[in-house]
């Protein structure tokens, strides 16, 4: 069940990200999408550690209410895992197996390949496309993961009342979603180098992106919670005070010009840290555009801040641009956390394979 490519009934997206539930339904509507159902769910504290499950009973209760607040009927999901809990590679098989000999001949192989028993992991494979240097094959992506990083998921969504249908790998579920951002470029965006950053509470990630394909994606400790404990310090507040007038405004004069926007430098040096790490691997030493994601692109400003810094086009992260809403679907909480929903979007996308 981890990382297949088959056809899907509708299925939910459901992001277990580091301090809440994001749940997502889309249809298809024509040509283009619709947002059917959605809700964010705060989790509590200690449920997660960065984004793993400390706490299931208490991840599975807030699925529970994102669940009843978006009014899904579905109970299907998708879910995925972080790319620090993952190991990916990318091997040559003959191109003449069918998908059972395949199958069976990476079962033969995998230890090789993965440095954990066998027994330990999950393990799925996506069959990539004819090998560039050699015809008679293919390239193969194995996806391996520790069995208690997916055990752990499917328990969670147990409680909430729903099953895991597709346990994913967060890089591949932005990588699905880019396509809807590359349209909030001007111009032609084929063959172009895109940059996909996720700026979450705790932790960040670089996707980048050509023709649709994920190239690099690289994950680090940095996020809003350094925001909102800088808030905590400054002004003696708790911790769920300092977020709650983080998003909400309230706090002194002083804070956009002392405290924000020094933050806001601070994430502009982080994307270009990000970017050079990118180029020191080889291959490319530019990208053509960068789109922002995650609870930080919602920050006024980021998006001019970042492009006027690194001289590259720069928008913040909006999936659902070009499509519908259901009629239960509120216009202005989809818009407050859409750059936030790249991984739900990417997920919900699954069901359209």
């Amino acid at each position: 069940m981890f990382l297949l490519n088959r056809k899907k009934p509708v299925i939910l997206g459901l992001d277990i990200s580091s301090t809440s539930v994001k749940l997502l339904e889309l249809a298809q509507d024509g040509e283009s999408y619709r947002v059917q159902s959605l809700a964010v769910e705060p989790l509590p504290d200690n449920a997660m550690t960065e984004k793993n499950i400390q706490d299931v009973e208490a991840v599975g209760e807030t699925i529970k209410k994102a669940v009843k607040r978006s009014g899904t009927k579905i109970k299907d999901a998708a879910v995925a895992v972080a790319g620090s809990a993952v190991i990916t590679k990318v091997i040559q098989m003959p191109a003449n197996l069918s998908d059972d000999e395949l199958e069976d001949q990476i079962s033969l192989e995998a230890d090789q390949y993965i440095p954990y028993p066998l027994e330990e992991i999950n393990l799925d494979f996506e069959i990539m496309g004819p090998n560039e240097g050699n015809p008679d094959m293919v390239d193969v992506l194995l996806a391996a993961s520790r069995i208690e990083n997916i055990e752990l998921r499917s328990a969670a969504l147990d409680i909430g009342g729903l099953k895991a249908k597709i346990v994913d790998v967060e890089a591949y579920t932005i990588e699905h979603a880019s396509e809807l951002i590359s349209q909030q470029f001007e111009g032609d965006s084929e063959d172009k180098i895109m940059a996909v950053i996720d700026i979450g509470a705790t932790m960040t990630s670089l996707n980048v992106i050509e023709n649709n394909k994920l190239i690099y994606t690289r994950e680090q400790s940095f996020g809003g919670k350094q925001l909102t404990e800088e808030i905590m310090r400054r002004y003696g507040l708790a911790y769920e005070e300092a977020g709650r007038l983080k998003k909400e405004g309230g706090l002194p004069d002083n804070y956009i010009p002392e405290v924000l926007e020094p933050f806001k430098e601070t994430i502009a040096q982080q994307v270009s840290r990000f970017l050079q790490f990118f180029y020191t691997a080889g291959q490319h030493n530019s990208v053509d555009m960068i789109a922002l994601a995650g609870g930080c692109a919602s920050i006024p400003g980021i998006d001019e801040l970042v492009e006027s810094q690194l001289d590259t086009p720069t928008v913040v992260a909006n999936p659902f641009a070009n499509m519908s809403l259901s009629s239960k679907v509120n216009p202005q909480a989809l818009s407050n956390d859409a750059p936030a929903l790249m991984i739900a979007c990417g997920l919900a996308l699954r069901s359209f394979d």
